[in-house]
């Protein structure tokens, strides 16, 4: 099957958003876990927040990082798809 005819199946797409789903929510702990390690030690919320979300900055942290479990989705399923 080509990988053009997977995308034009449902289940290609429910098992990409099941994948992409659990990578976003690892990619969001580990991007959390590397920008501010110092301060989810101390339990320094405003710390990790004023960082990572605030200005606008949570835009560009949740959209690279969903562009990116999106991407991993579709490799994986299609490289697993028969």
């Amino acid at each position: 099957m080509t990988f053009t005819e997977k995308i034009k199946t449902p289940f290609f797409w429910k098992n990409t958003l099941k994948v992409s789903i659990l990578f976003f929510i690892l990619l969001i702990i580990f991007g959390l876990l590397f920008n501010s390690f110092s301060s989810i030690l101390k339990f320094d919320i405003e710390a990790v927040k004023m960082r990572n979300f605030s200005e606008g900055k949570w835009k560009n942290f949740l959209f690279s990082k969903g562009v990116i479990a999106l991407l991993y989705g579709i490799f994986i399923t299609a490289k697993n798809m028969k």
